[in-house]
């Protein structure tokens, strides 16, 4: 999720237990490539998200829901002034949100309108929603629910929709993102020495660990790719010097670092996104600024091996985005 406010711009009945539940109807897409709110600014001058998401189809289109939660709230239930959380899978056909109203956690499968109430049991008691981060997996049928408290003590939950299954992965890793089949899941760890380890969490409840290199560590960008061992690496490009991103590849099992290539972007465009798709290459997103106060992401593939480029879609937000997201993120 990105934030992009004025002053940090580019910067039918519910049942318990994750059952489907109907909500009234209105218009939907089938897909959604980016969600964005708008900034609304407050009689006291200050700026803070507007009560709904926008969701921009690949191909253009615009929906809005009322049952999408704009503002995230306290655990009193009181608003926070900031935005709710909010997730899109990669084939973005569903929407992590927090739904308005009661301000429970939801799945909505967008080409069915089936909206999945989950368990209260994922957030610790008592808690709102303005400590919670989402991300799904690229199918929208698991969910990671992190709750971000400073002893980093509170587990992120890993949900599956069909089972109803959640799964533990320790407090204090963050988590980076799914792999491609959503089987796996990749987190960083701070360890007790003050370093940063990569963990990958494997279906059966194992996990693998590694210290990596700093250049890796430092990444603003990593992707776990299918095998489970694989990370893509983007490190950032420096428009002082003229060196574009570049892609390397480390392998978790060996702790090979490969030399890697320049990505075919300019220097100042070092995605801030990326996961694996077909074909062995990566799909990653680029931010920009678009006239009036617009923000414009380019979606891409990249290929490892030579570092070339080639969009497949490109997003225009509204004007004065207070934060964005893109499928997959």
């Amino acid at each position: 999720m990105r934030i992009c406010s004025a002053t940090a711009a580019l910067l039918a009945s519910a049942v318990l237990g994750g059952v489907a539940w109907a909500p009234a109807a209105h218009a939907r897409p089938a897909q959604v490539g980016l969600a964005w709110i708008p900034t609304c600014t407050e009689r006291s001058g200050i700026t803070v998200p507007c009560p709904t998401w926008r969701l921009l189809a690949p191909g253009g289109g615009v929906t809005t829901s009322s049952a999408v939660a704009g503002v995230s709230v306290d655990r009193r239930g009181r608003s926070t002034g900031e935005a709710a959380p909010l997730a899109v899978s990669a084939d973005g056909r569903s929407v992590a949100h927090q739904r308005s109203g009661d301000h429970r956690l939801v799945v909505w499968h967008l080409p069915s309108g089936r909206r999945t109430l989950l368990p209260r049991s994922l957030l610790p008691k008592g808690a709102g929603t303005d400590l919670v981060s989402l991300t799904l997996s690229p199918a929208g049928d698991r969910v990671l629910v992190d709750y971000l408290d400073q002893a980093e003590r509170v587990p992120t939950k890993l949900y599956t929709l069909a089972t109803r299954r959640t799964s533990d992965l320790r407090g204090g890793d963050t988590p980076i993102g799914f792999s491609p089949g959503g089987d796996r899941v990749l987190t960083e760890r701070v360890t007790a020495d003050n370093t940063t380890a990569l963990v990958v969490h494997e279906p059966d409840g194992t996990s693998v660990r590694r210290t990596p290199p700093q250049v890796v560590a430092n990444a603003p960008v990593k992707a776990l790719a299918r095998d489970g061992r694989t990370v893509a690496v983007v490190v950032s490009g420096h428009p002082e010097r003229g060196k574009p991103p570049r892609l390397r590849l480390y392998d978790l099992a060996t702790g090979k670092l490969t030399e890697g290539v320049d990505l075919a972007l300019a220097p100042g465009d070092t995605p801030f996104t990326a996961r694996w798709g077909e074909g062995g290459k990566l799909t990653v997103a680029v931010p920009g600024r678009g006239k009036g106060g617009t923000a414009v992401v380019r979606v891409l593939t990249a290929d490892p091996a030579t570092g070339a480029v080639k969009q497949t879609e490109r997003y225009t937000t509204g004007k004065d985005p207070y934060f964005y997201t893109v499928a997959g993120e």
